[in-house]
């Protein structure tokens, strides 16, 4: 008898102690697998290169994110089966039939206070630490069950295949852009991340997605100087200019033979008139052609951030954009593209504030001109009108309406306003746009 009842006592610790090293376990596959699928992998990659081996184990086993799930997931559900069968015999040994109900109810308090939601709730709040500390002991648990996991996996998409579902081995990579953005909308709207900021930051990330024909200078507002002109005009056409640059053209607007800048000009004319023995007269033999430089062209489906990294190659900051058939669209230059990053860059020779592209004149109405970007609109009002049919918003009114509106005329689309409020030629430079209340 003696005997006996030390036989259950000696049987009732054992198992119980069991029980307990299955739910640590259990802990240990749940804190691993949302500390590892929560991590930043920035962060750990920050870590790793910092030289923390744990952060650079974690990094190789997020690789495959299918596989490490698969792992952890079957060594979570077998120590919790476990537990609950020894936790079921224990508590009917005890209890009789009724320990069956017993057992249930306990193991689920168990499980999930201390295997679920504790070690979860650790993980999340500590993501990249809980990561880099667990990852070390989940390598070793992916080699233990990469047979049944392989299997698994092999099992699991046939299955899907059968419903027309792929697969893709490589899912696990994120578009880092969408991340990216996703976080800086949710940063500003908690009051984290200013506006300003925001734009910065997807304006450097957009300029590998846009083309230069997206914010070209159009070749009707180029300004440009034709070879033929007498020296004095083009002097004077040169001090009265914006622009330090100016494209050179013979016969016609189309045919650009050079850019001259504004520096070389009046460098080479006060060369030639101040020389010995010169006097104002000299300035009639002035050739332009000699200071001017090689226009620099490039086509118009050239990407922003491959016109930049060409700038900065070739020293340059000025191109003439061009079709496909050669012929002049418009101009681009390395300051058109870094004001796609920072905004607007105004100096002494810019327009006055009221002159400038979009004017709020009252609650939520703009005045915008017609020539003005879309994308230019939206980061400054933060709306969200598309930009996949037009480029500019003259452009978007003409696209939705099909024909080239009156001033007047009012249009409703994508949720906001459309008045026509001037018009030259067939080209609207006048809209007053806003949004339409739900």
């Amino acid at each position: 008898m003696e005997v006996t009842s030390f036989t259950l006592d000696t049987a009732f610790w054992l198992t119980s102690g069991a029980i307990i090293a299955l739910l640590i376990l259990s802990a240990f596959f749940s804190g691993s697998e949302t500390a590892l699928t929560a991590a930043s992998r920035g962060k750990l990659r920050a870590q790793a290169e910092k030289g923390s081996a744990g952060a650079k184990r974690a990094l190789d086993i997020t690789e495959d994110n299918e596989r490490l799930i698969g792992s952890v997931l079957l060594g979570n559900n077998l120590v919790n089966i476990l537990a609950a069968s020894l936790a079921t015999a224990l508590f009917t040994r005890i209890f009789g039939e009724s320990g069956v109900a017993l057992a249930t109810l306990v193991m689920t308090l168990l499980v999930l206070i201390f295997a679920e939601v504790l070690p979860k709730t650790y993980a999340i709040t500590n993501a990249e630490v809980a990561a880099a500390r667990t990852a070390p002991v989940i390598v070793l648990v992916i080699k233990v069950f990469s047979p049944i996991v392989s299997t698994v996996r092999w099992f699991v998409r046939g299955i899907l295949s059968l419903f027309g579902v792929k697969t893709d081995p490589d899912s696990h990579i994120l578009a880092v852009r969408e991340e990216i953005a996703g976080a800086l909308y949710l940063g500003q709207s908690e009051g984290v991340v200013q506006k300003e900021d925001r734009d910065r930051i997807l304006g450097a990330l957009d300029l590998g997605e846009r083309a230069v024909e997206e914010i070209m200078l159009h070749r009707s507002q180029i300004e440009m100087i034709d070879v033929d002109t007498d020296p004095e005009i083009l002097l004077d056409q040169c001090l009265n200019s914006n622009h330090t640059r100016l494209p050179v053209f013979r016969n016609e607007p189309d045919n650009i033979i050079g850019v001259v800048h504004a520096k070389d000009l009046l460098r080479a004319m006060h060369k030639l008139v101040l020389r010995p023995g010169s006097s104002l007269k000299t300035l009639k033999s002035f050739d332009i052609s000699k200071v001017m430089m090689k226009p620099y062209f490039v086509p118009e489906t050239t990407t922003l951030d491959e016109q930049m990294r060409q700038f900065l190659r070739i020293r340059s900051h000025f191109a003439l954009v061009v079709d496909e058939y050669g012929a002049i669209q418009g101009l681009i230059t390395l300051e058109d593209i870094l004001e796609e990053i920072v905004g607007e860059i105004t100096d002494e020779f810019d327009p006055e504030e009221s002159e400038l592209e979009i004017r709020e004149i009252e609650d939520n109405q703009f005045l915008v001109d017609g020539a003005t970007t879309i994308r230019d609109l939206n980061r400054i009002t933060d709306w969200a009108l598309p930009d996949d049919q037009a480029n500019t918003i003259a452009g978007l009114v003409i696209h939705e309406a099909q024909m080239i509106p009156k001033v007047g005329q009012v249009f409703s689309f994508h949720g906001f306003r459309f008045e026509v409020m001037s018009r030259k030629d067939n080209r609207i430079t006048k809209l007053k746009i806003g949004k339409l209340l739900d």
